[in-house]
């Protein structure tokens, strides 16, 4: 009868163990931002050959990722449009930062190298609200001497869904131009004046290569990809300034990410003589109440594998790791705010 007994606990405690490890071995989703997703691409693929464990991300907008972790459909949602404390505390959510890029304006003309190229917050305005319109124009070619511009009509890209991305672009046209704030202001999805729409990076990525004269805006990982020329912008300082990791990591430099409810900082137009201005966070979304604890844990273990492993894969893509300070702060978020079903702590 003991043995029986003991056979059985032993049966017991091995399905137990079973169901553990195909929790923690099942595959983890998330949707959202596309901003993010070369580098959480090529996390997932180096994560799955040391782990075993994959991740299927749905490329699919920030717009879409806000959904989808409301609707519980995904393991994590992501945006680069931070939710603002009251909305985050309505729907249960926690938020906290996992890579920091940059927004870069793209252009598809003969004869002009990735980045020779210069554009103000002014002259961008004016091509969105339709008031520019060729490409020899006298604004640009103002800024422009000794490139020669062609007399090429201006076809504008915008992303059609909700979108990050577009955030991230209207939030710093917005606060660089009161004309631009006036008209169009920002958001993830906004009333564009004029131009045609793709859906995600890699939508206006491909009508920007698609059309002679097109300009648009794309994460920079994106214009690098897909061999698409980028423009110099001018910052806040009056510098004009490349897009790369350095000039990212300037305008991320002064974060407050302690100091800002759920860490929802915003980079776009920061001070600093070699800042980019159209810099931005991307953003994780989870419930606090996590039903199922392993798959939460699972989760947390991919992005804190991807803080330690992956910030040499982040800059090859230039984007900016988060800094070990940083680091830290989001991994006491997790111990404060994430619980099972029980309320006990999962990291």
């Amino acid at each position: 009868m003991r043995s029986k007994q003991i056979l059985k606990g032993i049966t017991a405690f091995a399905a137990g163990l079973a169901m553990c490890l195909s929790v923690e071995a099942a595959d983890l989703t998330g949707a959202g931002a596309t901003f993010p997703y070369p580098i959480y691409s090529k996390w997932a693929e180096a994560y799955k050959a040391a782990t075993g464990i994959g991740l299927n991300y749905q490329s699919i907008g920030s717009g879409g990722g806000i959904r989808q972790i409301k609707a519980k459909t995904v393991d994590f949602g992501a945006s680069d449009m931070p939710l603002k404390a009251d909305e985050l505390e309505k729907e249960g959510l926690i938020q906290f930062p996992a890579i920091i890029g940059g927004v870069v304006p793209v252009f598809n003309l003969d004869g002009i190298a990735p980045g020779q190229l210069k554009l103000t917050a002014e002259v961008i305005a004016g091509i969105h609200l339709g008031k520019i319109t060729k490409w020899n124009a006298p604004e640009i070619a103002a800024l422009n001497t000794g490139v020669t511009l062609p007399s090429l009509n201006i076809t504008v890209v915008h992303r059609a869904d909700g979108s990050g991305t577009t955030f991230l672009w209207t939030d710093y046209l917005s606060k660089a131009n009161a004309d631009f704030k006036n008209t169009v202001g920002s958001g993830t999805a906004v009333k564009w004046p004029t131009g045609v729409g793709g859906k995600g990076n890699e939508g206006v990525a491909a009508n920007v290569q698609r059309v002679k004269g097109a300009f648009g805006y794309v994460e920079y990982a994106y214009a690098k990809k897909n061999k698409i020329a980028f423009a110099q912008l001018k910052n806040r300082d009056g510098e004009f300034v490349l897009p790369d990791d350095e000039t990212f990591k300037s305008a991320a430099s002064s974060a407050d990410w302690a100091g800002t409810p759920g860490m929802g900082v915003v980079l776009t137009n920061q001070a600093g003589k070699n800042s980019w201005p159209a810099t931005g966070a991307s953003f994780i979304l989870m419930h606090k109440a996590q039903p199922e604890a392993l798959t939460g844990r699972a989760v947390l273990k991919f992005f804190d594998w991807a803080y330690k492993n992956g910030a040499g894969m982040a800059t090859e893509l230039d984007y900016v790791p988060m800094p070990a300070g940083t680091v830290k702060l989001i991994q006491e978020s997790w111990k404060a705010n994430l619980k099972d079903a029980n309320g006990k702590a999962i990291w």
